[in-house]
């Protein structure tokens, strides 16, 4: 009986200690879990506002769209006030009678671009040797009546823009190059607030994985926290057990015919637990230093 007796003391010991090991592990999960449940409420909290601000640029961005809509369709009577300005100079302008070659072939008219391009035309030729010689005095005769032709074309056509009645003219080009920088201006809005709204989602789609990440390890740390729980109150039951076991002896010994029963309070905290009811950290560390 005595050896039984020592057997189930040693038993005893080892259970409590498993069960305090249990406990001081499960203890040490619940914290764990405590962090992680922190670090992903933050976490999400900041993946909300950073949704805001997701929502805030593309709004702003759209609402730069529509603007560059409004402002292509400014723009475009802007254009088209020009085109009949031009048009109306031109009707207003006598017709200049229309000139043949010796094959009875129109003429076109000589203009600055296409004066321009003539001597330019003719400026390659002489770097590439081609008006040497006697054709030399010729190029700079030719060169000289080209330009003299054009500046009196460019001269022409100051005059004839500055005239009293190109104001209508000057107003629509006006209005013209105000709706273009109005519809550059709303552009650049509308990209500036479409690139931050890709970044806003960047960061968005940073932080929710750091969030997931959060919610992985609070997942694991709650199943470790639970199964600790649940080995710590099998150690409870069999660390019970044995005690009831031993009292039995020492009522045995002690000649009095039966077991001492546990206290009230010791029978109504295990009816619980075997009950399947959860029980509070400072009724099981009880439950645990009842002899």
């Amino acid at each position: 009986m005595a050896e039984l007796k020592d057997l189930l003391d040693e038993r005893r010991k080892m259970v409590d200690k498993k069960a305090t090991q249990h406990r001081e592990v499960r203890d040490d999960w619940n914290e764990k879990t405590k962090t992680f449940t922190s670090t992903r409420n933050e976490l999400n909290n900041e993946v909300r506002e950073l949704i805001v601000q997701v929502r805030e640029q593309r709004d702003l961005r759209d609402q730069m769209n529509e603007m560059v809509r409004e402002k292509k369709k400014e723009r475009e009577e802007a254009n088209k006030s020009v085109r009949d300005a031009k048009d109306a100079m031109r009707d207003g302008q006598p017709e200049q009678p229309q000139q043949f070659d010796r094959r009875g072939r129109p003429i076109r008219p000589d203009t600055v671009q296409s004066l321009t391009r003539t001597m330019e035309r003719l400026e390659r030729e002489f770097e590439q040797g081609k008006h040497q010689g006697k054709n030399e005095r010729k190029y700079f005769k030719k060169m000289k009546e080209l330009n003299a032709k054009r500046k009196a074309l460019k001269a022409a056509q100051v005059a004839t823009e500055s005239a009293e009645g190109n104001t209508e003219l000057r107003e629509a080009m006006a209005l013209q190059e105000a709706a273009h920088n109005a519809v550059k201006e709303a552009a650049e809005a509308a990209q500036s607030a479409h690139d931050n709204m890709l970044q806003w989602n960047a960061e968005v789609d940073r932080q929710r994985e750091k969030a997931e990440a959060a919610h992985r390890k609070l997942r694991t740390s709650k199943k470790e926290a639970d199964k600790e729980h649940s080995l710590y109150i099998v150690s409870l039951r069999c660390l019970h057990s044995i005690q009831d076991i031993l009292r039995a002896m020492r009522g045995a010994s002690a000649g009095q015919g039966q077991r001492p029963a546990a206290s009230d309070e010791t029978q109504d905290l295990m009816a619980k637990l075997l009950a399947g009811e959860t029980l509070s950290t400072e009724e099981l560390m009880q439950l645990q230093r009842f002899d």
